[in-house]
């Protein structure tokens, strides 16, 4: 059977198979592969070591790194837009800042980090691997096998049992871990959740949702470093109060 002759095709349909690929590229190469989204409030020594480590494990991969600031009196949203970091504004709480970042971000993979140095950069790569191999959320685990934690008083270790718990026998879950940010997600899970918290409760929900929304769920290890500098931001029996209060509403 002969060939067909490339001068027997149109000219103007190469022309335009050439301007779909060009657009194509163009447009894949706009949208980040990865988003990482960062709350922030007064970080200023912590935020450029945290971008420089997160640039270092990502190397040039396509990704983007979305700074929620709470209005910060000090350095950090400089230090961040030096790095090349987006940056929005939200100084209600931790939950509504992750939630209007989350929501902004433009990957095929979202992760969730805390800004305080705590949650290691080079871990990222387990977490965008659980979402690679077909997960819907991957969650850091300070309590199952290679994860722990230097910044985990035995008062907390308790409350976090007791709320475990909970939640494992109201929801039929098998979680190891509850209040832990550093997360992924998988492209339009997030939007799913339909997330209401505010404050420190966002984690707790955020497993609960998941679970009575069917999605695939993977725990990989995680281990929690001290904050490098300044306060923390973390109130153990405040917080504590607000995360039974989670709990509680989402079982009625």
């Amino acid at each position: 059977m002969p060939g067909i002759a490339l001068q027997n095709i149109p000219s103007y349909n190469l022309k335009d198979f050439f301007v779909q690929i060009l657009t194509f590229i163009k447009r894949n190469m706009s949208s980040p592969y990865i988003s990482i989204v960062i709350p922030t409030l007064n970080e200023e020594k912590n935020i450029g070591p945290l971008m420089r480590g997160i640039k270092h494990v990502l190397g040039e991969n396509n990704y983007e790194v979305i700074i929620v600031d709470g209005h910060s009196e000090d350095e950090t949203v400089r230090i961040a837009t030096s790095y090349n970091a987006s940056i929005l504004y939200d100084d209600i709480g931790k939950g509504s800042a992750l939630i209007k970042g989350l929501r902004s971000a433009r990957g095929s993979i979202v992760i969730s980090m805390d800004a305080d140095l705590s949650h290691e950069p080079k871990e990222l790569k387990l977490l965008i691997a659980g979402i690679e191999a077909g997960y819907d959320i991957c969650m850091g685990s300070r309590f199952i096998l290679g994860g722990g934690s230097d910044d985990m008083p035995l008062f907390r270790k308790i409350g976090n049992k007791i709320f475990l718990l909970m939640v494992n026998t109201r929801f039929h879950a098998n979680f190891s871990d509850l209040c832990y940010g550093y997360r992924s997600f998988k492209k339009g899970v997030f939007g799913k959740l339909n997330l209401k918290e505010e404050g420190f409760g966002i984690e707790t929900e955020i497993n609960i949702k998941a679970m009575e929304k069917g999605f695939k769920i993977l725990e990989v290890p995680s281990m929690e470093k001290k904050r490098k500098f300044g306060e923390g931001k973390l109130r153990t029996f405040r917080d504590g109060y607000i995360i039974l209060k989670t709990i509680l509403k989402n079982s009625m």
